[in-house]
């Protein structure tokens, strides 16, 4: 069912999602002693990550005596990491990358949207039951109409990169009714296996890769380029890379950033040499974190404070 929240005064970041889980109560969570934390991210590498900032100020403000941590998590150690989640007292789990296809098999259940998307980026502990939910997807699509104020339908659209956050990207525009759609990717079977999985017969979705002569064509009619790869990323493993350079970009294109950190990526700054409107992943991160803090706490996440952290820690 599709149930709506109204995460602040603004309601311009009300978000809709697909919730099968019956948040934890207010009671509940008021028993636990908080003496080690419940509540946090996995990814590796975890560098990069703001989610603490404004996790933590949504926290205090509801006054939950609780700590948001980020837990770096070799691929090794997702397994026993995971398992972990299931201990008395544990809230909630944020996935960022690599893990958000790899913990799939590790839990008890997947939420509607997480199912549509193959791929979750946050695990909530329900009596040791983990189920698995994907809120990259509205998280998105809000951050895309509202705050980008780009509506998808009927737009022509690339995306760079095919792993989890892809997925949730690709689910996205395709529900809000793009025209067309490539995927590009370093490794092409990765590209096409992506495509397939959501191309039927209203979208048939291209695949190609990065350095592919192709490409240049597509990206130069494209009225929407979408970066989920880790590219350009701080602590990455290709901190100055892009995927695309100015000359490549139409002026009226419009960019959006899955990568945060730093806020003004290699990859956007070539699409503000090209003339282009960006937007940065950091819209993104927030509004899927707004559903997921009132999944794990059953609490209206406070927005309007999450982003003033937000805008605190990167200015």
């Amino acid at each position: 069912m599709v149930k709506p929240l109204f995460l602040a005064k603004d309601v311009r970041y009300s978000i809709y999602f697909d919730a099968t889980y019956s948040p934890i109560s207010a009671n509940t969570l008021g028993q636990y002693s908080m003496t080690t934390s419940n509540f946090g991210i996995i990814g590796y590498p975890l560098g990069h990550t703001l989610s603490p900032v404004f996790q933590n100020a949504a926290l205090e403000v509801h006054g939950i005596d609780e700590n948001f941590e980020a837990w770096p998590t070799h691929p090794d150690d997702l397994e026993a990491k995971v398992d972990s989640f299931r201990a008395e007292g544990f809230l909630a789990s944020c996935v960022t990358l690599p893990h958000k296809q790899a913990v799939i098999p590790l839990i008890d259940g997947l939420a509607e949207t997480a199912v549509a998307v193959g791929a979750v980026n946050w695990i909530i502990n329900d009596n040791s039951h983990l189920t698995g939910h994907n809120t990259d997807s509205p998280g998105f699509l809000r951050a895309l109409t509202e705050l980008g104020e780009f509506d998808p339908a009927g737009k022509s659209s690339v995306v760079f990169g095919a792993g989890g956050a892809a997925r949730a990207i690709v689910h996205a525009l395709k529900s809000a009714g793009v025209a067309s759609m490539t995927i590009a990717n370093r490794t092409l079977s990765r590209a096409e296996e992506l495509a397939s999985d959501f191309s039927d017969d209203s979208i048939s979705i291209g695949s190609c890769e990065l350095t592919s002569n192709d490409l240049i064509e597509v990206i130069a009619k494209a009225d929407l380029i979408v970066n989920t790869s880790s590219m350009g990323m701080d602590g990455g493993s290709a901190p100055d890379a892009t995927p695309v350079t100015a000359d490549m970009i139409s002026s009226d294109v419009v960019a959006y950033d899955a990568v945060y950190a730093p806020p003004m990526t290699p990859f956007l700054k070539e699409v503000e040499k090209a003339g282009g409107k960006t937007l940065g992943g950091s819209t993104m991160l927030l509004l899927q974190g707004a559903v997921g803090f009132e999944l794990a706490t059953g609490k209206p996440a406070p927005v309007d404070e999450m982003f003033a952290a937000v805008k605190r820690a990167t200015s």
